[in-house]
């Protein structure tokens, strides 16, 4: 098994039966997401994606990966939320978040539209001079701001460049299946198209096309990550919350909220998955986050933010709770080399293994942090695989899906982001008589300020 929960830190803050008290609640859960009959059920194609895809769509993935690393040393993923942030979370999972200045055989893998930046784009733009570049839009509706802007200004950098025919076959849209702004552009200009599945939600969408193109052209292999989720999904099957600790996560989760535990940290200390803590972010925020409920979900990568967060959660308000990714067996190896002057004092350090050290860092902030009340979750992953990112990702999907549904509250719906999408339309005068009286009111409550 790939993730295995380790009990030890947060035994001692729940009363010994209450798992078996909350164990009916999330079992009942698991039988809602298998048998479809919970709010959301729409968006359940996650749930047997592992084993349940379109093979030939599989097999074309692969192909246009393989041309775009024989042919670019670029590829510019564009898309916001859920369309960016597994692919790029797995890449720095596997390859390291070092993986655009390291990589020698692999092409760089940028990422736009994921924020409405000048700075972020020009940058990047500069980045890309004097490269060979492709393209991968990510967008379901095609008309989201943020990606559709960036989808316009890269389109134009790479006809002006390559010319119309040879921007067409640089150009990959990942998109509705047959309807929408995007979709109709990509058939219209022929573009070639891979499809964003209609009962898979965004942040749910890794293991589609969404994540999988840019994920396969880092060089990232992609049938490993299938299967590691595959047997995440043949494991996790099992109804018994005694047997399950997918389930057991998920009735920690929520008995800790609970008991007042508001707010959930995911720590790594791996910088490696920073990003994956950001996808992990988007998944819990906006499946748990809204009629008044839910777990606000934040991160933190160890030992850096033990210089800056450390305090607050060694002797902050007592609100909060750990969920720690511990990553058995490092991808690498260096040792701490001795000092004939001893100028700092750590030769007591020399010929370890700094991710021995990383280790006892570790060992040492659980024991202070339980100490100073704070309950910790450890999760045990053997490595930083393809293998081990499917099987986990596959465990925080359907553990979120289970404590969801176990809070009461519909995991798949994000209602509330709409909000700020229709007030950034009306505030830029889009032509939409329907946005007339919210344009108006926006704009005098500004005058008003």
């Amino acid at each position: 098994m790939s993730v295995k929960l380790n009990e030890k830190f947060i035994k001692d803050f729940v009363d010994a039966d209450a798992i078996e008290k909350i164990a009916p609640e999330v079992e009942a859960a698991l039988e809602t997401v298998k048998s479809g009959t919970g709010a959301g059920a729409d968006f359940l194609g996650w749930y047997t994606r592992p084993v349940d895809y379109d093979k030939d769509e599989y097999a074309r993935i692969k192909d246009a990966a393989a041309r775009i690393r024989k042919n670019s040393d670029v590829l510019i993923v564009i898309g916001i939320g859920g369309s960016y942030l597994g692919a790029r979370s797995a890449i720095e999972f596997v390859k390291g978040n070092m993986h655009n200045a390291t990589c020698k055989d692999d092409p760089q893998v940028f990422f736009a539209g994921n924020s409405i930046s000048a700075s972020a784009l020009s940058d990047l733009l500069k980045a890309c001079e004097g490269k060979d570049i492709s393209l991968n839009v990510v967008s379901k509706s095609g008309t989201t701001t943020e990606p559709a802007v960036a989808f316009r200004i890269f389109r134009e950098l790479l006809i002006k460049k390559y010319g119309e025919e040879g921007a067409r076959e640089r150009i990959f849209c990942t998109t509705d299946k047959c309807r929408g702004k995007l979709k109709e552009f990509s058939d219209k200009c022929g573009y070639e198209t891979f499809v964003v599945p209609d009962d898979i939600g965004g942040r749910y969408s890794v293991l589609t096309a969404v994540g999988l193109l840019p994920i396969a052209v880092a060089g990232i292999d992609i049938d490993a990550m299938m299967q590691g989720a595959a047997d995440a999904m043949e494991a996790y099957k099992t109804p018994s919350a005694a047997a399950n600790d997918c389930l057991r996560y998920a009735a920690y989760r929520n008995l800790m909220y609970r008991a007042g535990k508001t707010t959930e940290i995911l720590v790594s200390y791996e910088p490696s998955l920073q990003m994956y803590c950001e996808w992990w972010k988007q998944l819990y925020g906006e499946s748990e986050g809204k009629d008044n409920k839910g777990l606000f979900p934040a991160s933190v990568i160890f030992s850096t933010d033990l210089h800056s967060l450390g305090q607050y959660i060694q002797q902050g308000v007592r609100n909060i709770f750990e969920t720690v990714i511990d990553i058995k067996e490092s991808n690498d190896s260096v040792k701490v080399p001795f000092d004939p002057e001893n100028s700092d004092g750590l030769n007591f350090l020399a010929g370890k293994e700094m991710s021995e050290i990383n280790r006892c860092a570790m060992n040492a902030t659980l024991y202070a942090h339980n100490d100073g009340g704070v309950p910790n979750i450890v999760l045990e992953i053997p490595d930083r695989s393809a293998y081990t990112y499917g099987y986990m990702s596959y465990f925080f999907e359907l553990a979120c899906a289970v404590s969801g549904y176990t809070l009461g509250v519909n995991p798949f719906d994000q209602p509330g982001v709409e909000a700020y999408k229709k007030n950034m339309f009306a505030l830029l005068d889009k032509p939409d008589p329907s946005l007339d009286e919210l344009k108006a009111t926006l704009k005098k409550r500004m005058s008003d300020n």
